[in-house]
């Protein structure tokens, strides 16, 4: 039994989706799950704990929730500022999948995913979404690297059944097989911080029957389903054309569609479409900054949140740019403020809109809210401690900004050097 106390500001989301900023607090931690959060105790309470580990935060420190990447394409990190001349299906032909098929290569894989885990803790993802790529034995090894440097992650092998040209795809059975395969190597890694998910590359990319097979194996073992919608004009009239009906329909035509879903952008979602999303509990992960890149268009959040649908935020390397979810904080901020100056009627979303969609938003999507997203007791302690004093940072204090302040200055202005400790449940990985 490991006990922790930190002590000093916190700022995180309640369960109401509010921003709370708190001056002195006192978090206590066991086996790296939260028992106790107290707002000016009393050192007799904090010595009765009988901490193995005590962190007193210093002046101009804050501690707030781990930041949650719900769609990062783990296996295009070396295609980082690459091909932004280009629009998605161009894109993915040009770069994407001629680099996927490197991960043959199991060298390779190693090297880029040691890179991929250890850089996003550095920025402060504490729980990511990946994608991976068509290859089994690569993809274990991505889940072993989020294991090793303790990394909360979700897995998944992507599934591409339709004849390409190239080559990058499987048989419908192969398919199937395969995913079997990478669910149980990722059981027998024996971390329940690192998870299997179900993984249809997208409706184009996969026959009904394999849609239909990998639903029944993710009710099966009870796993999550990510995927990609509507993230095109483009693909969303070859998606009719292909299927006679909308992306979504087709999805949950076939089952893919549960409370345990979630998919990439939704930025063309039709009014039956979020309807039927809403009902099923599905979320939608929001990368707004993969979707200036690629010119794929501008994502209105309000819309998809006025019709309850939980939204978390994504860095979708590698068509975002930046793998950092501080990054994409601001991302959303601009997308918000280019559709309000563009003549949509919505108020723009503020920093802790923002805020929120990276911690318990993203949490939500996800349905960990349970495990993770805020500091209520009984939660896993996946935190970091944001130091805007922080040597060699982008900001100086020169003045007694406020709690509420150092937030705000932190989101728009900051960087990973003023991430000086990353937590997941209660490790320090940072």
């Amino acid at each position: 039994m490991v006990r922790q106390v930190f002590t000093g500001s916190m700022i995180h989301p309640d369960e109401t989706g509010e921003i709370v900023f708190k001056e002195s607090v006192t978090i206590l931690v066991e086996d790296g799950k939260i028992i106790d959060v107290t707002e000016n105790p009393d050192q007799e309470k904090i010595d009765d704990f009988h901490a193995d580990e005590v962190n007193n935060l210093s002046p101009g420190q804050f501690i707030v929730p781990g930041f949650i990447d719900g769609h990062i394409h783990a296996v295009q990190f070396p295609n980082l500022g690459l091909g932004y001349d280009k629009t998605l299906f161009d894109w993915l032909e040009a770069y994407t999948f001629p680099l996927e098929k490197q991960y043959t290569d199991q060298q390779f894989a190693e090297k880029v995913f040691d890179i991929v885990v250890r850089r996003g803790l550095q920025t402060g993802t504490t729980t990511a979404s990946y994608f991976s790529c068509l290859y089994t034995e690569a993809c274990v090894i991505l889940a072993e690297k989020c294991s090793q440097f303790g990394q909360r992650a979700f897995v998944g092998k992507p599934n591409i059944d339709v004849p390409r040209d190239n080559g990058y795809y499987e048989s419908t059975e192969k398919s199937i097989e395969t995913t079997k395969a990478f669910i149980k190597a990722v059981e027998e890694i024996g971390n329940p911080l690192v998870r299997p998910i179900i993984t249809p590359r997208q409706a184009l990319k996969c026959t009904i029957e394999l849609m239909q097979e990998l639903a029944k194996i993710a009710k099966e073992k009870d796993l999550h389903i990510q995927s990609h919608v509507n993230e095109t004009k483009d693909e969303v009239e070859r998606v009719k054309e292909e299927f006679g009906d909308t992306c979504t329909a087709v999805y949950d035509s076939t089952g893919l569609l549960t409370n345990k879903t979630i998919l990439a952008h939704g930025i063309y979602l039709e009014d039956s479409e979020l309807n039927t999303l809403a009902k099923r509990g599905t979320g939608i992960i929001h990368c707004p900054t993969s979707n200036i890149n690629l010119k794929s268009g501008l994502c209105d959040v309000r819309r998809l949140k006025a019709n309850n649908i939980n939204v978390g935020l994504g860095t979708d390397v590698s068509a975002g740019s930046s793998y950092s979810i501080l990054d994409e904080m601001r991302s959303v901020l601009h997308v918000s403020n280019s559709l309000f100056l563009t003549g949509h009627d919505n108020v723009p979303f503020d920093y802790k809109d923002a805020f929120f969609m990276a911690t318990l938003g993203g949490a939500k999507a996800l349905t960990i809210e349970d495990k993770v997203g805020n500091f209520m007791a009984g939660k896993e302690f996946d935190a970091l401690v944001i130091d805007l004093n922080a040597e060699n940072n982008l900001l100086d204090n020169f003045t007694d900004y406020t709690l509420e302040e150092n937030l705000q200055r932190f989101i728009y202005s900051g960087d990973d050097r003023n991430i000086v400790s990353v937590y997941v449940k209660g490790r320090k990985v940072k």
